[in-house]
């Protein structure tokens, strides 16, 4: 998902910074009074700018806000991946974690703790780079579409947003290069709760089996609270067979066949070559 993700923002950034490339020399209010248009449209291709087809004094700043705009996109998803990493580093789930060096020290207080620092750290700059956008925006509206109350908020802004979300990018490729993945660890988590992950193929299979939507789902759902309430000491298969309203439409043998999990990998090819098109 991030791949495809950051595929599209870059589409993004790339569109964006093509729209804020543009060049106005056309005079004090645009009109060409005392300057060749030729002029322009010279300078402009020296530049490898685009040229402004029609302006006041400035540039209009919808273009800006714009490519501001993208740029908060960007680091929003950036923080998006962090904080899933952050969510995966907990300590009752642990599927994923930042890589963590050896004399690292995870909290000053506790010895025993790794702390996803760099994630916490890019979750907090996202929310600069969205903050920057904002005054982006309110320069849109300038008095008789040319004044300069513009030029010092994008004096701040410009360097501020584009310097730290290239640091963000930097960042996260390390964090996403070193990042430790816990595969076994994630079985074990789908496992804890005794097979729940399986209710809904269950719930289709007994109407396909002939019960109505309504009663399948209260069959499944009165026996996978049994499992919730005893925080997965229970198996949501066991106690399905031992049901007669299931057993009597589902064997014991048809309803273990619902609880294989390779069932819901069986189009993970088609997505991997959806996303990344035979690249791998």
């Amino acid at each position: 998902q991030a791949y495809a993700e950051f595929a599209r923002n870059r589409d993004r950034l790339v569109a964006a910074r093509a729209e804020v490339a543009t060049c106005a020399i056309s005079g004090a209010v645009g009109t060409f009074a005392n300057i060749d248009p030729r002029v322009e449209a010279h300078v402009a291709a020296k530049m490898g700018l685009t040229v402004e087809p029609i302006s006041t004094q400035v540039i209009p700043r919808d273009r800006h806000a714009m490519f501001f705009g993208v740029l908060a996109v960007i680091a929003s998803s950036v923080e998006r991946l962090a904080v899933e990493i952050r969510h995966l580093q907990r300590t009752e789930v642990l599927e994923a974690e930042e890589y963590f060096a050896p004399g690292q020290k995870g909290s000053s207080a506790m010895p025993h703790k790794r702390n996803p620092v760099l994630t916490e750290n890019l979750t907090g700059l996202a929310r600069m780079v969205r903050a920057y956008a904002q005054p982006a925006f309110e320069n849109v509206a300038l008095w008789h579409e040319r004044d300069i109350s513009h030029s010092s908020v994008e004096r701040m802004i410009g360097p501020d947003a584009t310097i730290t979300l290239d640091f963000m990018l930097a960042r996260l490729t390390g964090v996403v290069d070193k990042l430790l993945i816990y595969p076994d660890r994630m079985g074990r988590n789908l496992d804890r709760m005794g097979g729940l992950v399986h209710s809904q193929r269950v719930l289709l299979a007994l109407t396909q089996a002939g019960v109505s939507r309504e009663d399948a789902y209260r069959l499944v759902q009165r026996n996978a609270m049994k499992v919730w309430e005893l925080d997965g000491a229970l198996s949501l298969l066991d106690l399905l067979q031992a049901d007669p309203e299931v057993s009597a439409k589902l064997d014991d043998d048809a309803l273990a066949e619902l609880f294989d999990l390779g069932y819901h990998y069986k189009h993970v090819d088609t997505i991997f070559d959806r996303v990344f098109g035979g690249n791998l």
